[in-house]
């Protein structure tokens, strides 16, 4: 069973899926861009501004997805004492904070001509701000800590606080009184959101996911070359 955290094996099968992952991503990009600023509508109050919301939103999506990921890697790996768990967390983490910092700037972005202002302390808002920093200090301890033992508890300490912060963005619109309007997509019911807007949001949302793929395949084979050239059998 170990056999399969060997560093070659795990290379052999993640050093050959960057250019299909590429590739894919080239391809649904290409249609969720087309999608989402051709042939979508513009909205009746918004007017074209609305266009922001194809990437606004995936990145928001992908930046709680890959922190959740994060969280259930570090506590696993922590318990169970699978290294290869923590190595993944690190290279997933550097594409979900890119994707946090991109949802914070097209949000501000979008508040202007919708709020009227660049920045608002609103509930959504604050907590997506509070996650990236905890992204910062998740990425930062992986930098400032040499020993290996360490750097799992203490990532895994960051994980565990920061998480408390990902129900919170989602259903702040909810709980308080904030300028974000309530959800439009619903799983359980009938989405608010028209076809004609929710087919470009899931295909930028998917094109997204592949270019987080993309960036952890490559940041994950950078680490496994690492271990290789340290001479070490498993992670």
């Amino acid at each position: 069973m170990f056999k399969l955290f060997e560093p070659h094996k795990i290379f052999s099968i993640t050093s050959k899926a960057p250019k299909y992952v590429l590739l894919l991503f080239v391809i649904v990009l290409s249609v969720g861009l087309t999608e989402a600023l051709i042939l979508s509508p513009e909205d009746y109050k918004q007017s074209h501004s609305v266009r922001i919301m194809y990437v606004h939103v995936p990145a928001a999506w992908i930046t709680l997805g890959i922190f959740s990921t994060i969280t259930l890697l570090s506590i696993s790996g922590y318990i169970f004492k699978i290294k290869n768990f923590f190595l993944i967390s690190k290279s997933l983490a550097p594409s979900g904070f890119v994707f946090n910092i991109i949802a914070l700037v097209t949000g501000s972005i979008w508040g202007k001509p919708t709020w009227g202002t660049w920045w608002a302390w609103d509930a959504r808002i604050t907590s997506m701000l509070i996650l990236a920093l905890f992204y910062g200090m998740y990425l930062l301890a992986w930098r400032i800590y040499e020993n290996k033992e360490h750097v799992f508890k203490i990532t895994s300490i960051i994980t565990i606080l920061g998480i408390i912060n990902v129900p919170i963005i989602k259903y702040s619109v909810d709980w308080w009184n904030t300028l974000h309007q309530p959800a439009s997509i619903n799983v359980f019911a009938k989405s608010s959101i028209h076809t004609s807007m929710l087919f470009p949001l899931l295909v930028m949302t998917a094109a997204f996911a592949l270019f987080s793929l993309l960036i952890f395949l490559m940041k994950y084979n950078t680490e496994l070359i690492k271990i290789k050239n340290k001479g070490l059998d498993r992670l």
